[in-house]
């Protein structure tokens, strides 16, 4: 699937594993009984763009402007029009809203998505989040603060062999 790119936006780096992270990500999803999802921290817009069906209604968020372009660009090559995205702050985005969403997909910085937008997912409660990081220790940490969700699956992508970087794909189910 083609994604647009800019210098400004963030994507991931080594295009054979991305690939099959999204491409994971997607089965997973489409194992799901999901009409509506968010995809917080979507940078261009890969998980989204990969995971959206025709008849699904998707909101990508991500702080950076150049980036929503590109996931803008892709989504209208690919013909996908129930797919919004907005340069906005994640967490300001979600605490902001009244609807739920069946699937939250957050694919965090480094430092993971934090106590405030972990509390209001706890809150929220959707059916199902998929957490992807590159950081196990901030995602471990961010779990914890999701009181009421099990891990149903985890899957390790080594995005850069011989050295200690990888992509951790985790689905986590409402109990």
């Amino acid at each position: 699937m083609p994604l647009w790119i800019r210098p400004q936006s963030f994507f991931q780096t080594n295009p054979a594993v991305a690939s099959q992270l999204y491409a994971t990500a997607r089965d997973w999803v489409r194992q799901l009984p999901v009409k509506h999802m968010w995809d917080l921290f979507c940078g261009v817009g890969g998980f989204g763009l990969h995971c959206a069906t025709p008849d699904m209604q998707l909101t990508g968020i991500e702080i950076a402007p150049e980036a929503i372009a590109c996931a803008k660009q892709s989504a209208a090559e690919l013909g996908l029009t129930r797919l919004q995205f907005q340069a906005l702050d994640s967490t300001q985005f979600a605490t902001a809203q009244g609807e739920v969403p069946e699937l939250v997909l957050v694919n965090p910085p480094r430092r993971g998505i934090g106590k405030p937008l972990c509390d209001y997912l706890s809150t929220m409660a959707p059916r199902f989040i998929i957490y992807s990081s590159c950081n196990a220790q901030t995602m471990a940490k961010d779990i914890r603060e999701l009181p009421g969700y099990r891990i149903e699956r985890v899957q390790l992508f080594d995005m850069f062999p011989h050295t200690a970087h990888y992509e951790v794909l985790t689905l986590l189910v409402k109990q």
